[in-house]
């Protein structure tokens, strides 16, 4: 997902795709760790958009960017 569609949403759908993105970021974890055919590209992948996420909602939070009109 890029940049500028996670700061088209609002906080509510950034937080609801944040826990699925962790939801899925734990069980890619936990297929890497008990089976040898885990995709360890799309566990870097997933981490990138939890940290695009946090940092969106946290510039938000701190009003050092607020939400883009869509």
């Amino acid at each position: 997902m890029k940049i500028d569609d996670i700061r088209g949403k609002t906080n509510g759908e950034l937080e609801f795709e944040l826990k699925n993105l962790e939801k899925e970021l734990f069980s890619l974890r936990f297929k890497a760790s008990t089976e040898a055919s885990a995709n360890p590209s799309r566990i870097n992948e997933a981490r990138r958009e939890v940290a695009r996420i946090k940092t969106v909602l946290h510039e938000r939070a701190s009003k050092i960017r607020g939400q883009e009109p869509r």
